[in-house]
C-alpha cells in the first residue's frame, strides 16, 4: 500500500489515534487502516504544559510492538503535524519506519520520537509520577485505540499503564466528551 501522489503515511501511537484529534491540525488525514511498529515499545517521558502530564514516544526495545493508526495526510499538512509535535522546538524527531499491517504487507510511514530519554523501566506500571500522562491524554489514547479498532490485547495494555491522576482542564481545543 503505498502512498497516493502528494500525500504521505504516518503512523500515529498516541492521541493521534482519535479522529477528533488529528483532524485539529491535519484534517487531511484519512485513516486507511493499523499497523504495528516492531521492535518498539510505547512509553513516556516529556511533561506537556497542554496535556498537564507526560507526552507518548517510542523507544526501541527487542521484540516490542507498538499498535498504532496508519494514516494518509496531504503533503501540504506536513508542517502542521511537525509543529504539533514540536519538532521545531526538538521535543520530537520525524523517523521514518517500517510498519507491519494485518496483512503482512509492510509500508514506510512517518512518526515522530521524543529526544528525551525516558526512564528505563521494564513494566509501565513502574513509570514515575512525573512520567505518567494526564487522564485526559491517556483517555484520548485508550478512546483512539479503541476507535481504530486495535487488537484487543493491545488496548487492555494501554488501559493499564498508570496516569498521574489530574483531573483539570487541558489545552487541546478538543471538547472532552471523552470522560
Amino acid at each position: 500500500m503505498a502512498s497516493k501522489s502528494g500525500k504521505f503515511l504516518y503512523f500515529a501511537y498516541g492521541s493521534n489515534l482519535l479522529t477528533h484529534r488529528i483532524h485539529i491540525n491535519n484534517p487531511s488525514a484519512e485513516r486507511i487502516g493499523i499497523g504495528r511498529l516492531n521492535d518498539y515499545q510505547i512509553s513516556f517521558v516529556t511533561y506537556s504544559k497542554r496535556w498537564h502530564g507526560a507526552s507518548a514516544t517510542i523507544i526501541s526495545k527487542k521484540h516490542g510492538i507498538v499498535w498504532g493508526a496508519l494514516w494518509q495526510i496531504d503533503n501540504a499538512d506536513m508542517d502542521h503535524l511537525d509543529k504539533q509535535e514540536g519538532v521545531h522546538e526538538n521535543l520530537y524527531q520525524p523517523l521514518q519506519v517500517d510498519i507491519c499491517m494485518p496483512s503482512g504487507e509492510k509500508v514506510n510511514a512517518r512518526t515522530y520520537q521524543q529526544l528525551a530519554n525516558p526512564p528505563d523501566v521494564s513494566d509501565l506500571k513502574d513509570l514515575p509520577n512525573d512520567c505518567r500522562p494526564s487522564v485526559a491524554y491517556w483517555k484520548t489514547i485508550v478512546k483512539g485505540a479503541e476507535e481504530t479498532g486495535l487488537p484487543k490485547e493491545y488496548i487492555h495494555f494501554l488501559h493499564q499503564i498508570p496516569h498521574n491522576d489530574y483531573h483539570g482542564p487541558v489545552d487541546i481545543n478538543l471538547p472532552l466528551w471523552i470522560h
